[in-house]
């Protein structure tokens, strides 16, 4: 499969494996990086996996723009000879009840369905962790079934709560803290995402699989959940 490169900035580089969210790329981008990372190049700082790129940082000491492209093509031309692990999946027990589930109700209306058939489409899926981004340990998940697939809210809400599971476009996602955000809430997790005991800091990675459980508002708050 044919990449292509483009400058980030002065010392990084992005590597296209594709455009599109597909499994197939995925696993590109992702035995790419583990080659790259096994590599260990001095010179190297950064290795960054998403959707269908990676970001590499570098050292503009050691590489010119077509230095570092030509030495990571040399690295990756045989990524597709890596086995890959069983991936990892991860259970999320989330609570989804109207209260913290602030677009349960206008989801429900805008797609014709009820709030019960939301929640059972939300949790009947097994998502794959594509890209960790936009605050720590916010890992973007895919993809969910068409039938959820929605836009962002209109006006961003200043403060999404922390915990808040969330759905836009055909991804989904959990919000590590509270902060300002975009996405149709549909419930809220006790699980923490951002956590310093956590490898690398976050409890999900890229390559990893989801499943959310739906929980009781008592088994929520007995977790730690706070409403």
């Amino acid at each position: 499969m044919s990449r292509i490169y483009k400058i980030a900035s002065e010392s990084s580089v992005i590597v296209y494996f594709g455009s599109t969210i597909d499994p197939a790329i995925s696993q590109e981008v992702q035995k790419s990086y583990l080659a790259l990372k096994a590599e260990k190049c001095e010179g190297f700082f950064e290795i960054i996996p998403s959707y269908a790129s990676l970001m590499v940082s570098y050292d503009v000491m050691q590489f010119d723009f077509d230095g570092v492209c030509e030495k990571i093509e040399k690295i990756i031309h045989h990524a597709e000879e890596i086995t890959m692990n069983e991936p990892k999946i991860i259970t999320i027990p989330t609570y989804y009840g109207v209260e913290v589930g602030l677009d349960l109700e206008l989801l429900a209306k805008e797609k014709n369905l009820t709030v019960e058939e939301i929640i059972a489409l939300h949790v009947k899926g097994l998502y794959s962790v594509y890209a960790i981004g936009f605050a720590p340990g916010f890992a973007y998940l895919g993809e969910i079934d068409e039938r959820l697939a929605t836009s962002r809210l209109a006006s961003p809400r200043k403060a999404v709560p922390k915990g808040s599971v969330s759905i836009a476009d055909r991804q989904t996602a959990v919000y590590p803290a509270q902060s300002p955000g975009g996405w149709k809430v549909l419930g809220r997790t006790p699980t923490a995402m951002f956590d310093a005991s956590y490898d690398g800091l976050s409890l999900l990675h890229v390559g990893d699989q989801v499943r959310f459980v739906s929980i009781s508002k008592e088994e929520f708050l007995k977790l730690g959940g706070e409403l």
